[in-house]
This record gives structure tokens, sequence and C-alpha cells, in this order.
């Protein structure tokens, strides 16, 4: 299990994030940190076992950046992804020369959320269990995938042209529709667990739009949307 620490003081996102982590399979939040102070003790002076930072930027009188260069000094083996609302380019760039493996502006949709995270952990598997490297597997660690450069006929593995086209089939008779995994796995006779999949891909593919609602029971229900300006992309699918 990866262990993920989030540094943020607004309670309200922190929650949110570490629901957000709940959610991806292999990752769990083992603590939070609203201060600066208090995510240098639990980084530098505790025993808990961290994997992965979640970083924002903007703390009460703190940035969080002046994280980065504590990690460094102290030589923790720990990476960091920034999330924050900060979107100057000085931030960016110092965050970047720190080594954060990713940078989330908010605000963001779940997929791009996961994306960064799974992301990271392929990346991070790669590393653990090679020893020597061929110069497609430093491309890969380097540069990861290129969005422009993807054959978007060429799907992860676990999805079938067939399911997928049915699914995008009922999407595209329902192009106003907003609906939940449960929804359409209902609709086309299949389960949840083999839905939501497809739906997290075709919203990476920036197909479907994500939002995110809340019942009574606080648990968090995710909806999906056609983007209309990605509809003749979603037609490819249908044939």
């Amino acid at each position: 299990m990866i262990n993920v620490l989030i540094v943020d003081d607004d309670a309200m996102v922190a929650e949110l994030n570490r629901c957000y982590v709940g959610q991806i399979e292999g990752f769990t939040c083992c603590g939070t940190a609203s201060t600066l102070q208090q995510a240098k003790d639990l980084v530098l002076n505790s025993e808990l076992s961290i994997d992965l930072i979640l970083l924002d930027v903007y703390m009460q009188q703190d940035n969080g950046l002046d994280l980065l260069p504590e990690l460094r000094n102290a030589r923790r083996p720990i990476d960091v992804i920034v999330i924050s609302s900060a979107a100057d380019a000085q931030t960016i760039k110092k965050s970047l020369n720190y080594g954060v493996v990713d940078y989330l502006i908010k605000p963001f949709q779940f997929s791009r959320f996961e994306e960064a995270l799974t992301g990271w952990q392929q990346k991070k598997t790669l590393m653990d269990n090679q020893q020597y490297y061929e110069q497609s597997d430093v491309d890969r660690l380097i540069h990861g995938s290129n969005p422009a450069a993807v054959d978007t006929k060429k799907l992860p593995k676990g999805l079938t042209q067939q399911t997928l086209r049915t699914l995008c089939q009922w999407i595209d008779a329902h192009p106003t529709m907003e609906f939940s995994t449960d929804e359409l796995a209902s609709s086309v006779n299949i389960s949840r667990v083999s839905c939501r999949k497809y739906l997290i891909w075709l919203a990476q593919m920036n197909i479907l739009f994500t939002s995110i609602h809340y019942g009574v029971t606080g648990r968090p229900v995710y909806r999906y949307r056609l983007q209309a300006d990605h509809y003749s992309l979603l037609k490819q699918y249908c044939q």
C-alpha cells in the first residue's frame, strides 16, 4: 500500500483529496497536515512511513514549497505532487526545479488527479523493479506519455473495443444527459467495476467531463457528461 500525506490548510480541500486518494486502488492517506510545521514534523521527525506528499502552496502565512528543500536536505525518498491554485510561472518553475513529479492546478477533475497518482505509481514500480534500463524505459521515466502522440484507437490493457463501442453508442444516444457509473452500467448491462474503468479512460481522453456530487451519506458520486467539443472523437468509438 502506498502511503500518502496530504498537506493543505483548507480542511474541506484536504478531506476531498483524502476521499480522492481512497478511491484509487493501492493508495491510502496516512496523515494530513494543515501547517508547514506540522508537515515538517511528520516528514522529518516522526516514524510515519510516507511515500508521496500532496502539497499545497498557499498555506496561511507559509509557502508549501519551503518543504521541498527540507526534503532534499534530509535525503528523504519521498516524492511530491503539488496541488494548488498557484498558476504563476515562478511558482511552477520553482516546483519543477525541486523535482516535483506532477503539478495540478485547482480546480481539477478527479480523472486528472487519478492520472497523476497512477502515473507516478507506474514510474515508481519501474524504478523499483529494474536494475538496468533500455532507452525506452528511460524515455518513459523522463517524458511519460505524450497525449498528442497517443494512438486513440489503442486501448489500455483490460478494455475491449466491443464494450467501448457499446458504451459510446449509449452516450451518443444521450448526448446531453449527465449520468453516474451505476446508471450507465445498468443501462448497458455490464458490471459497475468494468464500467468505471471505461469511464475513467474516456475522461482521460477528454471525451467526458467529470463532476462530483455528495449524497446524504457524504459519499462522493461521480457523474459524467459528454464534452460537446469532443463529440467527433466519441463517434469514432461508436463504429
